[in-house]
């Protein structure tokens, strides 16, 4: 499964690298500002084609076609584009992301920026690598002297309160956040140490089975907002190195 998973990010990252800055058509979906583009489907039918290609039986599970279920015990879940405002804006701030579950265990993952050449990989009980180099998260073990990141939903509907009210405590208490604006990459960058955690509201699992594997497998933490184990099916997730963790949820859980 790897090589085919190497595979389908690698040909689909052509894809996207072919048509960066390019004219394409962008769509709309159920809010103005939750975008897709031709690239998206393009790069998710690539993938999408190398993965029956070589596992028809396969269930699939893709953030613009849905549930491909073959009644399998594996299943592959895609991003095609994770950050796809910051593609349609020819931003570099975005990857392709593939988690590959097997029976409702995410086992394998990939995150690949074509754009950058940055290569995220994990293999549960195998280590994370970056570029096949040896990934770990950051040592930082307080959170007052973190670099978090975060992101919000695209409508207002769906973003909580909640969320403004910690980012604006988080804001207050001088310590710094950035906003990349695709999860997946959130979550690898905390994976490899720049980031020392990330949260976010209302997510789904294309945005976070590639990395959350990785993350994990960098020795990294994930749970959600009541410190229960982590669900790809939830819409809650904290990722961190572990070690501000919980002073971090303590943050989120005060408000």
């Amino acid at each position: 499964m790897k090589n085919t998973l190497f595979k389908a990010a690698i040909e689909s990252g052509k894809i996207l690298k072919e048509n960066f800055e390019g004219s394409f058509n962008i769509e709309s979906k159920d809010v103005i500002s939750n975008l897709v583009t031709e690239i998206d489907k393009k790069s998710e039918k690539k993938i999408i084609e190398i993965i029956k290609s070589d596992f028809p039986s396969h269930n699939v599970l893709s953030e613009e076609v849905g549930a491909i279920d073959k009644d399998s015990d594996v299943k592959w879940i895609i991003d095609p584009i994770d950050g796809t405002i910051n593609y349609a804006h020819a931003i570099p701030l975005c990857c392709i992301s593939i988690g590959v579950e097997k029976k409702g265990e995410v086992i394998m993952g990939v995150v690949y920026n074509p754009l950058s050449g940055e290569t995220f990989f994990a293999e549960k009980g195998k280590g994370a690598t970056l570029n096949n180099n040896k990934i770990t998260v950051s040592t930082e073990n307080e959170v007052s002297k973190s670099l978090l990141v975060t992101g919000f939903p695209y409508s207002s509907d769906k973003n909580p309160t909640k969320q403004l009210d910690v980012f604006s405590k988080i804001v207050s208490s001088d310590i710094p956040i950035r906003r990349l604006g695709s999860a997946a990459l959130d979550i690898c960058w905390t994976a490899c140490g720049r980031f020392d955690g990330f949260w976010e509201y209302n997510l789904n699992p294309w945005d976070v089975a590639g990395g959350y594997i990785i993350l994990v497998e960098a020795g990294g933490k994930i749970t959600n907002f009541s410190n229960s184990e982590f669900n790809l099916y939830e819409k809650e997730i904290l990722a961190t190195n572990g070690l501000i963790h919980d002073q971090v949820l303590k943050i989120i859980q005060s408000v």
